[in-house]
């Protein structure tokens, strides 16, 4: 028997039951109550994949925008979405703490998908009693917007803390419990993927061929399931207390202590021991800094399969039998496929047969950089593709003629889908693993958010970076996001897009050789 360890309490400090009193480790946590905790966080990605898989046919088709305005404003709410879990780990982690935030979110969420729905109902009567295009009436489109921002800001408080409160679930000091919470994020992305593609592969069919108010009321249905699903697990979560010690003004405080510091004559000591502690996670804070901004171009890329590639995808042939068409949308489903595919043989063979060749696993940060490599990859081919693409355009002389489907098979795109899922396996969870172990206990919720902000910061460079070149290009001639994709160059974009990759990756290199984890 070791002596030496230090036995568990049965009482776990720092975390209290439903009750109140401190949680104790055998009724509370661990799987059971994590499970409860999936279902709310695998639907919640289930209704935004629903609504933003597809968006951008909507956008185009039912409300009559242009491609560059739709791709603009889809890209903008996916980046203003995933900037905005940066409030919700906020009211999180300093007032409400994380099953106060997820209930009130979800209360918010069921309400902007019934007034999405409500909007879609609409716009189909409208569309059926005038039988035209005509543009949507400025009241119908604000009340639309305003449904989408709605969605987006209650996922900003679900998505942070649902992931962080399942981790939470795990004692990191239990050695059982913390191997459990090693595997919990790659079995949280890999429920996540499951039914992001149930959702892209359902939904998208639903929304283009029986009807979009339909499309989206379903979505609405399966976030009231899991809000009641979640409310059964109440008795048996283990809740991190809400220290009086707000964290984000903590992380002010810190700054502020490595400021005084930084004034001091180098020879001074400090002057107390709580200024030294706040400098070190000040310190820590920084070096978080170099890693997220070089992975901001992974989140410039994650936007593309939901924008222009379903944009490219409608105007290919899409038969798998002479009268089924596949609907653009749905070869996102690829992405989640292979996520699902990948993460069983990532945590199963590639991980414990790497052990036994170096004794030493990979580290996250080498996760993400070999994510980062096969996304290069995917926009490498996603430009030959589309190479291929104008080539027999050109030759069947369908330039003109936008309408009329490619004689180019839909399953040309089908392998960068699956490089964009191979990438996810390592870059995605790699990133959501290293901020959530890289932050101070009580700020994970932040760690999780600054995770998501990657995608946001890289959904609203999209944007610009979009409006911009169609803004330059269309002086001279065709812009390379024409409405008439035949006369786009999409490819160039795509260019563009890998060798800023090339570039970003080399400058994550040399920031993650020299990153000391926490």
């Amino acid at each position: 028997m070791d002596t030496g360890t230090t036995p568990l309490l049965p009482q776990m400090p720092g975390f209290v039951d439903f009750s109140g009193r401190p949680a104790d480790r055998l009724s509370t946590g661990r799987w059971p109550a994590t499970l409860y905790i999936i279902v709310v966080a695998v639907a919640e990605r289930f209704v935004f994949d629903a609504v933003s898989s597809n968006l951008i046919n909507y956008l185009t088709k039912p409300l009559g925008e242009q491609t560059v305005t739709a791709v603009a404003a889809v890209n903008m709410w996916i980046g203003v979405a995933s900037m905005l879990p940066l409030l919700g780990a906020f009211i999180a982690d300093s007032w409400l703490g994380r099953y106060c935030t997820i209930f009130l979110s979800s209360i918010l969420y069921i309400l902007g998908l019934g007034m999405l729905t409500t909007s879609a109902f609409y716009q189909s009567s409208l569309s059926s009693s005038k039988q035209t295009s005509s543009s949507t009436p400025p009241l119908q489109m604000a009340f639309f917007y305003i449904s989408l921002y709605i969605i987006a800001l209650a996922q900003s408080g679900i998505k942070p803390c649902s992931q962080a409160f399942g981790a939470d679930q795990f004692d990191q000091n239990d050695p059982q419990e913390g191997d459990s919470k090693s595997s919990y994020f790659s079995w949280l992305v890999f429920g996540l993927n499951g039914g992001m593609t149930v959702a892209i592969v359902t939904m998208s069919y639903v929304q283009d061929y029986i009807g979009w108010g339909i499309g989206f009321g379903i979505p609405c249905v399966v976030m009231i399931f899991a809000f009641v699903v979640f409310l059964f697990g109440t008795r048996i979560y283990r809740y991190y207390v809400v220290e009086e010690n707000i964290p984000f003004i903590r992380v002010w405080r810190s700054f502020v202590a490595l400021a005084k510091e930084n004034s001091r004559q180098s020879n001074k000591m400090m002057e107390a021991s709580s200024d030294s502690v706040l400098v070190e996670e000040a310190r820590g804070l920084l070096r978080l800094f170099p890693i997220w901004s070089t992975c901001i171009i992974y989140g410039i890329l994650y936007t593309q399969p939901r924008t222009l590639l379903v944009k490219q995808g409608s105007t290919m042939d899409r038969h798998i039998f002479s009268s089924f068409q596949v609907p653009p949308a749905a070869l996102q489903a690829f992405i989640n496929i292979t996520v699902v595919l990948a993460i069983p043989i990532y945590d199963k063979i590639f991980m414990p047969t790497l052990r036994k060749l170096t004794g030493s696993r990979i580290t996250t940060l080498q996760r993400i950089g070999t994510g980062m490599i096969v996304s290069l990859l995917s926009m490498v081919l996603a430009a030959l593709v589309e190479i291929k693409r104008l080539k027999i355009v050109s030759e069947y002389g369908l330039v003109d003629q936008p309408e009329t489907p490619i004689p180019m098979s839909l399953w040309w795109m089908v392998p960068q889908y699956v490089l964009f899922g191979v990438s996810d396996v390592f870059t995605m969870i790699g990133l959501m693993e290293f901020f959530y172990d890289q932050m101070p206990d009580d700020m994970r919720s932040l760690g999780i958010a600054l995770f998501s902000s990657i995608t946001g910061v890289g959904g609203i460079l999209s944007s610009i970076l979009v409006t911009t070149i169609d803004g330059i290009t269309k002086k001279e001639g065709d812009s390379w996001f024409s409405d008439n994709l035949n006369r786009a160059h999409l490819d160039y974009f795509y260019w563009l897009l890998a060798g800023v990759t090339a570039f970003e990756f080399i400058l994550f290199l040399y920031f993650a050789k020299s990153y000391v984890y926490r």
